[in-house]
């Protein structure tokens, strides 16, 4: 069964009640997660700041919307390549 699914903002609000000096279980406990969870978070986010975590999800954005432009671009690029050899 799978569980909820949280976003970097909510994952690193988690890190940050533990850090605040509540106890590791009692936070994984509190959010329904594992400590093996809680732990993988915090290798990934753990120096991560929210802000810096609503940028990195920005970055991410506009990086697969440059993927999706570059992708089209080499399509029509192809596309006009055949069309010119058969022509030829």
């Amino acid at each position: 069964m799978k569980g909820k699914r949280y976003t970097t903002e909510e994952k690193i609000r988690i890190l940050r009640e533990a850090d605040g000096g509540k106890a590791i279980t009692e936070v994984c406990r509190a959010h329904n997660i594992s400590e093996v969870s809680f732990h993988r978070w915090k290798r990934q986010f753990g120096q991560m700041e929210i802000r810096e975590a609503r940028r990195l999800r920005e970055l991410e954005r506009e990086n697969l919307e440059l993927k999706k432009l570059l992708a089209d671009a080499l399509l029509k690029n192809r596309v006009l390549e055949a069309a010119c050899e058969k022509k030829l």
